[in-house]
């Protein structure tokens, strides 16, 4: 079992950041990639981001990139989301993922097998 809780969350004006964190805490040796993903009411999981946690590869929506960095500590078992230059469409429940599978389509939540309970990330103009 591979325990997630995610932090980081809140309120911000449009163009502002948001650092997003997430320890890990379990079984983390079994996860090969974990990821960041983000649903609003009404509308499916979508990926984010995702690391591989051996190469450090990494891979992002279109929606997000340039704009978003995921990374680990691997000493402090934290997964990290830095979210800069912030739009009203980012506005979310974000939730952090780990998947044991060795291969996986990296933005697909259904290659994902746990789940924080999820942070709320509200952009306002």
């Amino acid at each position: 079992q591979v325990q997630l809780v995610e932090s980081g969350g809140g309120s911000v004006q449009a163009g502002g950041s948001l650092r997003l964190s997430c320890v890990t805490s379990g079984y983390t040796y079994s996860t090969y990639y974990m990821g960041w993903f983000r649903q609003t009411p009404g509308k499916e999981r979508e990926g984010v981001a995702t690391i591989s946690t051996g190469g450090g590869y990494t891979w992002y929506a279109d929606s997000v990139k340039g704009r978003f960095t995921i990374s680990q500590d691997k000493v402090k078992n934290t997964l990290y989301l830095q979210m800069n230059s912030l739009k009203l469409e980012d506005t979310a429940m974000y939730f952090c993922a780990a998947s044991t599978l060795r291969v996986i389509s990296a933005l697909h939540p259904a290659h994902f097998g746990y789940w924080g309970q999820g942070t709320q990330v509200t952009v306002s103009s």
